[in-house]
């Protein structure tokens, strides 16, 4: 069993300093106060029994927790003053100096929550290494300057999450819409060099790439862009490349049309190769200034091109992207694995999701690129255009900010829809479950709670939105002056840009699940703990409404996707209120408003359920089915799909996409408990070693390829297949 100390850093649990811990503070009390040895021994032994219970890496303030609930049950009531005593003395000592410990424990690879706090990023490598650090000192300012103390306790506490804390300090906002229409037809600057309107399809996938890593290192959130803005350049490439071919063919005496159209198309197809894998190589090969590859996603909507011909272009493009998806990246041993960006998103709509429409080419090779790949994942325009209806009463259809998170409808000045160029503010989340707990079933208890934790996540949000007014242009000008999301001036400010609902501000929530749960007993699949969740969510949009509706700043609901975080909050809800079976039994709450990984459920119920509580999401949500090996039956993936187009606005399927690089091995790493800690291992040549192996999977919208706090590999381990 391990235990984590309070920088992070992990070692082996130890039960004699608990019972050496006690021993001190019992020699400091008068004899008269004093417990036996043998009742010391028994609390050591008793913290050390819960603590295996947990089946987890037990953190020092849990084991002191536990202690002192120990020494009071024995009415050592001295004791335990003494305890607690010397307990709050060294707090007062460390806080004086907690960030430099933090630090060094980063620097020498040594903090384990770190390393296990974002899949993504490898905590060895200098730069994130330095982002580690920046993110340290930000946390610091941002929990002693920045916030008000209640926010940071409840922060610390589980009630709610401040996310990204570690870039607050700074003037940055979370996820966006690239605008890479208008930088590529109109031009842009690059850390002061002007770059022009592209004359080639192949030069616009180039600097869509310099633009990707700009605009990552400007922002902490996902980025997306859509192909359709590439599409133009096809038809530009393909009028410089028959030029070409009519001159060259020309000197050999052949001028008829078939045999230009023929060279030139065949030479258009190479260029858009050449284009869309230099896309993919440079965003997977990149390290922004964060110390991780740009979370970018990749939208591909046939339905925004302007014409048929922008059309067929943008089917060409598609087409390359899915196929050089499906054959993935080479990784350092020269074996194909699962990239983890960029993220790509498919649209459903009726030009290609059933057999016979002209489209449907490209579904069956998004569906081949699924099963093996686990992306693309999939918008329903059907779905979409009836939820999200903007003011002039239309249906839009349009990609979310890298996994999930949506823009609201937003009509200009104009009257025209617009989303590119558009932007999240930030995030915070409440748990659900906390309150769930916190009313013991009372109802009228839970609404009244309810109501002061909606009152603290809203001066939250209030904190992020003021965080960012009076931001200069000059703060990120590659998306402010040049064209990612505005062309401000020099020194002018963006406030304008975050009020009348051009930009939104997310109320994150987590554990719908386990909060029915712990109100009436009934889970989100039986007819009562649905209504109970609905009404919740309907709770949730009422606030979001009111505070929108009060300050002309768009709030909207987020289904959030924790990652490390659903294991703060379990940790946090076993602390404060034990572990209590159905709700607070697993070191993981639940994503959003999902159904439990463990609930055995059909895919198609999870989907035509799991829609009811997306409609109630505007401000972001994902939906999946947990899929076994689907490469040999892809009529049941493209059955899933068409599922997705007629019942809910956004889904995926989750495979898993492995290898381990010691034998070769090519499936499904498993997850195996050693000494009370959850490892990956291959079935084959039993291989822990997690530098020698590549494991995808898909925990929050998006594709980890690293490793995870074990709370969510106990998810991970948990999940129940769907179809």
């Amino acid at each position: 069993m391990k235990l984590i100390k309070r920088n992070g850093s992990e070692e082996e649990f130890d039960k004699n300093k608990i019972y050496l811990a006690v021993e001190k503070a019992n020699n400091a009390v008068d004899d008269a106060d004093r417990i036996r040895p043998g009742q010391i021994e028994k609390i050591t032994d008793r913290v050390t029994k819960k603590c295996v219970k947990l089946a987890r890496a037990v953190s020092v303030e849990e084991i002191q927790d536990m202690v002192e609930r120990e020494i009071m049950a024995l009415g050592a009531f001295a004791l335990a003053k003494a305890y607690i005593t010397y307990r709050y003395t060294r707090e007062l000592v460390r806080r004086a100096n907690t960030t430099d410990d933090k630090i060094i424990s980063l620097i020498e690879c040594n903090n384990e929550e770190v390393k296990q706090e974002n899949s993504n990023k490898n905590p060895t490598v200098n730069s994130v290494q330095r982002d580690y650090m920046a993110g340290e000192v930000s946390k610091d300012i941002t929990r002693r300057l920045l916030l008000p103390p209640d926010i940071v306790k409840a922060h610390d506490e589980g009630i709610i999450h401040f996310h990204d804390a570690d870039y607050f300090a700074q003037h940055m906002h979370n996820c966006d819409l690239v605008n890479l229409g208008d930088m590529l037809e109109n031009g842009t600057v690059i850390s002061g060099t002007l770059i022009e309107k592209p004359h080639s399809f192949s030069t616009a996938c180039n600097i869509s790439t310099q633009i990707i890593a700009q605009v990552a290192s400007n922002q902490y959130g996902g980025q997306s862009i859509s192909l359709t803005h590439l599409a133009p350049f096809v038809n530009i490439s393909r009028q410089k490349i028959r030029r070409a071919v009519t001159e060259e063919l020309s000197e050999l005496g052949i001028t008829d049309s078939e045999s230009i159209d023929r060279i030139t198309e065949k030479r258009l197809r190479e260029e858009i190769n050449r284009g869309v894998q230099c896309i993919q190589y440079q965003v997977v090969t990149l390290l922004t200034t964060n110390g991780q590859a740009p979370f970018i996603t990749v939208f591909m909507y046939l339905g925004e091109a302007k014409d048929e011909q922008e059309r067929d272009d943008l089917a060409l493009i598609i087409e390359e992207v899915l196929e050089q998806r499906y054959q993935g990246v080479k990784n350092e041993s020269g074996a194909w694995i699962t990239p983890a960006f960029p993220k790509l998103i498919y649209v459903l709509e009726e030009d290609n999701v059933r057999e016979g429409s002209k489209y449907y080419y490209l579904t069956k090779l998004a569906a081949k690129c699924t099963a093996k790949r686990m992306v693309p994942d999939y918008i329903s325009e059907k779905i979409m255009l009836e939820s999200k209806i903007d003011k002039n009463g239309n249906g839009q259809c349009y990609t979310c900010m890298g996994c999930r998170s949506f823009l609201t409808p937003y009509v200009d000045e104009n009257g025209e829809p617009k989303y590119y160029g558009r932007f999240n503010q930030g995030v915070v989340t409440v748990n659900l479950v906390d309150i769930g707990l916190s009313a013991g079933g009372d109802m009228e208890k839970f609404w009244r709670i309810f109501d002061e934790r909606m009152k603290l996540c809203h001066r939250a949000l209030r904190a992020r939105h003021e965080r960012l007014l009076g931001t200069p242009s000059d703060a990120a000008p590659i998306l402010w002056q040049y064209g990612a999301l505005t062309r401000l001036g020099k020194g002018e400010k963006i406030d304008k840009y975050l009020y009348g609902g051009y930009s939104t501000l997310s109320l994150g929530y987590a554990g719908l699940w386990e909060c029915v749960y712990a109100l009436n007993g009934k889970k989100l699949t039986e007819p009562e703990g649905e209504a109970l969740g609905l009404e919740i969510m309907k709770k949730l949009n009422e606030y979001t409404a009111k505070w929108k509706s009060a300050e002309n700043i768009d709030y909207s609901l987020y289904g959030t996707p924790l990652e490390s975080t659903t294991y703060k909050f379990a940790k946090a809800l076993q602390r404060r209120f034990g572990v209590i079976e159905g709700v607070s039994d697993k070191n993981y709450i639940t994503n959003s408003y999902h159904v439990h990984v463990t609930e055995p459920i059909d895919a198609f119920a999870k989907l035509e359920l799991e829609a009811k509580f997306q409609k109630l999401s505007p401000g972001g949500a994902i939906s999946y089915v947990e899929v076994p090996d689907m490469q040999n039956n892809l009529d049941a993936v493209l059955g899933v799909m068409e599922y997705i187009y007629d019942h809910i606005m956004y889904a995926e399927l989750n495979t898993k996409s492995d290898f381990c690089q010691e034998c070769g091995f090519d499936g499904e790493i498993e997850i195996k408990e050693v000494d009370g800690k959850l490892l990956w291992e291959c079935p084959v040549c039993h291989n822990r070693d997690q530098s020698k192996m590549n494991v995808a999977r898909r925990t929050c919208g998006y594709i980890g390829t690293q490793y995870w706090n074990q709370g969510r590999t106990q998810e991970i381990q948990e999940r129940v297949l769907h179809l």
